[in-house]
């Protein structure tokens, strides 16, 4: 089972497809989907500004700080496998909801920690419940919209991430020094809440409520190797969502660490300068989205990827302040503006049987590699300097446009099945 840019006229989006334009259900999923992806980049920016802190207060080591992040990535890339299937088995609402009381029963958990091995539990196992929300609310946000803007829908959502990330750029330098490490893990159980809150109020997609009507629910995870195309296509996503993910995490969790000892930046003024590079990703998924349903997924992403090359070189060997705070938001425009087009992709390449799986396994596949960013680019750091370290990501995109340009379909325009 395949989708290709051939089926387009055979496809129907969803609700929303029949038309061209998105209905109000279309709009509450994308608000419910970029709202629980809101709370997964709050989350984890908030914990690379909490690393000094907790580990101050817990007697921890560099290494120890970094597994903090590493192994809420690898909660995630379980907590895709086994969400992703069951959205697709059980229905995106439903399973939406059990991956937010989870986050937020743990979250919480982490507020209470008393050392290192009980709080990296309860990171791991938030990291479970976070490793739900981008597949299943991509699937539940490009079912529910036209073809034709099904890109900007999904980046759209992936802005979600980047909102709640600047959110934790500006909150944390305001409330740490005051309610601490702890009391921001409570703060981090808010946007669950709101989360959980927009989804008691959707219904399942009617793409999904048809296809789980009247068809036996096949083995998801077999249909993402059903035959070559579609296995070369899994491979491609694989290799590109693990570059996203090594270049965002080994980039923004040890930003502030870099800002720090390059420049001498407080807590207050590396937030400030972080801030501006996210909102660099934020222009840059925007523009994803837009150029993706304009001139196709393949061109805008080597694009993308050719500007991450030249952008991360040419930051590595800044020492400007001036000059670094705005290459910094265009670095960030091209390293992670291409988020926005990974929901796309995915739901067009894959049937609505395994639409959700394919999002959040071949996803958190490449963010489970995307966790060691921060250990690889931790342990360079201290065997040459962070500057190097920076600069050597910029080899990780090359290989990027390799895999878009021979592994990945052009799918513009093509019906979901």
């Amino acid at each position: 089972m395949e989708a290709n840019a051939d089926t387009a006229e055979h496809g129907t989006a969803s609700n929303a497809g029949s038309n061209d334009r998105p209905d109000t259900y279309a709009w509450k999923a994308l608000a419910g989907s970029a709202i629980g992806y809101a709370m997964d980049g709050f989350d984890l920016l908030i914990l690379g500004f909490m690393l000094p802190a907790i580990g101050l207060d817990l007697h921890l080591t560099t290494q120890q700080s970094g597994a903090l992040v590493t192994w809420t990535l690898i909660g995630a890339v379980g907590g895709g496998i086994l969400f992703g299937s069951l959205s697709d088995r059980f229905g995106r609402i439903r399973v939406l909801t059990w991956t937010i009381v989870l986050f937020a029963l743990f979250t919480g958990l982490c507020a209470f920690a008393q050392g290192f091995w009980d709080l990296l539990t309860y990171r791991t196992i938030a990291g479970i419940g976070l490793g739900g929300e981008f597949g299943i609310g991509m699937a539940l946000a490009a079912e529910a919209w036209p073809a034709r803007l099904r890109a900007r829908c999904t980046s759209y959502v992936a802005l979600g991430w980047q909102t709640g990330g600047l959110a934790a750029s500006l909150l944390t330098p305001a409330l740490l020094p005051h309610i601490g490490w702890r009391g921001m893990f409570l703060i981090g159980v808010v946007p669950a809440l709101v989360a959980w809150f927009v989804r008691t109020r959707l219904h399942e997609p009617e793409m999904f409520v048809r296809s789980a009507s009247t068809t036996k629910a096949p083995n998801a995870f077999k249909l993402l190797i059903a035959d070559a195309r579609i296995a070369r296509t899994s491979l491609g996503v694989v290799i590109l969502c693990s570059v996203q993910n090594f270049g965002y995490y080994g980039i923004m969790i040890w930003l502030p660490t870099y800002l720090a000892r390059t420049l001498g930046f407080g807590l207050t003024k590396s937030a400030l300068w972080t801030s501006v590079t996210i909102v660099g990703m934020m222009v840059g998924v925007y523009l994803f989205g837009q150029l993706a349903d304009r001139i196709g997924r393949k061109p805008t992403f080597v694009l993308f990827q050719a500007g991450a090359v030249v952008m991360v070189i040419i930051y590595s060997r800044l020492s400007d302040p001036g000059v670094m705070l705005w290459a910094g938001a265009v670095m960030g425009m091209f390293v992670n503006g291409m988020i926005g087009g990974y929901g796309a992709l995915m739901a067009e390449a894959y049937p609505t049987a395994a639409r959700a799986t394919a999002q959040n396994v071949l996803f958190n596949i490449g963010r489970g590699v995307g966790g060691f960013g921060p250990i690889v680019v931790g342990g360079i750091a201290a065997a040459y300097s962070l500057q190097t370290a920076i600069a050597l990501l910029a080899s990780l995109y090359v290989i990027d446009i390799i895999a878009t340009i021979f592994l990945i379909p052009e799918l513009k325009g093509a019906g979901l099945k």
